[in-house]
Formats: structure tokens, sequence, C-alpha cells
């Protein structure tokens, strides 16, 4: 099984790796020296830092506590996108590890993108050995067709998109509402849309106690961690991050 411990203890590839400083609260110096047998490094500059990852000069980066609005504008101009797609890696308090996305609140706002994302999910999941499932989220019971149009819509792209993907071969589901068993039955979950997935998100995280290892973006060809600059341990991001530089 996929856990944080099993990552931290696994035998993790030697490759270069870049973390962002952006605060003196030491957290990311702290992670650095706890991972000193590989090379990580730490930016201070996210220029220099996205230009590196760009180039080649680093396998992977992390975001550490480096501020968003500063770095990820620099990254999507250095890899030349124009918007960026994250998933997160969330480890619940029983101990289970779970995908989930659209975690960005302009993100997965129609059928097609999170169709995409669960393909990517599936993609991501499969390298680093964690399972397949995908439970898709609508924002009501299939009893509440007729309640309200939103409601209403939200079940027929989720119904939609479960559709397409089970076509495709995936092994995926309509949860609609239920969290409380996707949690448990599923290894990815699709958030009805941007919004409401953050908000799962925050809620697991920052109010539920569920470890947040970081939100690999996965529509560029590098290796690219967002974390949370609240984050006081880098050192799973840093493992994560170099996972994922394996084929």
């Amino acid at each position: 099984m996929f856990t944080t411990e099993s990552l931290l203890s696994s035998d993790l590839p030697k490759v270069r790796v870049g973390i962002g400083r952006g605060t003196d609260a030491g957290n990311v110096e702290r992670s650095v020296e706890a991972m000193k047998q590989y090379d990580v490094r730490i930016y201070d500059d996210p220029e220099k830092l996205a230009d590196d990852l760009a180039e080649g000069r680093i396998d992977a980066a992390i975001r550490g506590d480096m501020s968003s609005s500063v770095l990820l504008p620099i990254l999507k101009k250095k890899l030349g996108v124009t918007a960026l797609e994250r998933i997160v890696f969330l480890e619940l308090l029983s101990g289970k590890m779970i995908i989930m996305a659209p975690v960005g609140i302009d993100e997965g706002w129609t059928v097609g993108q999170r169709a995409e994302l669960a393909r990517k999910s599936v993609a991501m999941a499969k390298r680093v050995g964690l399972g397949e499932k995908i439970a898709v989220m609508s924002g009501g019971r299939c009893e509440d067709v007729g309640r309200c149009k939103a409601v209403d819509r939200s079940i027929a792209n989720a119904r939609e998109i479960s559709k397409t993907l089970q076509d495709e071969g995936y092994d995926a589901y309509h949860c609609q509402i239920l969290i409380e068993d996707a949690v448990n039955k599923a290894d990815i979950l699709i958030a009805p849309e941007g919004i409401t997935g953050n908000i799962i998100f925050r809620t697991l995280h920052f109010i539920g106690g569920a470890k947040a290892l970081g939100a690999p973006i996965v529509n560029i060809d590098k290796v690219f961690i967002d974390t949370s600059r609240v984050k006081t341990d880098y050192t799973d991001s840093i493992a994560l991050a170099m996972r994922l530089t394996e084929e």
C-alpha cells in the first residue's frame, strides 16, 4: 500500500531536486537537512528555480514555502502553458492515500476537463503504485434530480463523465455526493468543480487532519509539486517529487 511511510522508506532515485524558500521559518532548511543523503537544493529566486527546471538542470522542483503568486506565473511562462492543472495526494487519518482533483478554483469546470483530470490522475496513481478506482462526485444524490437545476446539471455531468471513463476501460463510477463512502471505496476523487474540490481539500487537510503530500502539476512534461506555505515538513513532498521522476 502506498503511504507516506512507505514512500519515505523506499529506495528513491538519485536525482537533482530544487525546493523554493520564501520565508525564514526554517521548515525548508530542516526538510532538506533531513534528506541530506540526496541532492536537494534550496532556491530563493523563483526565476532561477523555474528556469533550472525548464532547462533540465534539476530533475524535479517543489514550491516549498515560496509565494505561489510569484512562482507559478513564472513557471507557466517558462514551460509554455497558459494554465496549471493540479491533483493532490492526501493521506487520510485512516492511513489511506487518495488522489483528488480538481483542487484549483479555476480548474475542472467542464465535463471534458474533469474527465481528463481523471485520466491524468490514473496515470499518476500508476507511477506510485496507488489503486486506480475513480469516484466521480456530483452535487446531490440521484434521487435529488428535479429539486434544483444546478444539482440536475451536476448529476448529469457526473454521469456523463463516469460513462465516458467506463467506455474507455477505466474503473469509474458516479459516487453522487457521498464523499464519506467514496473515500473508502475509491482511490481517486473527482470533485464537481474546482471550488468544491478546493473546499474539500481544505476541510480534509486543515480541519480534518489529512496529510497533504503536495499537488503535482499534470499538464507539463516536468515534475513540479505545488505545496502550501503553512506546511512544516516537506520531506514527503521531496520524496514524492523524486518518485515521480521515475518512468
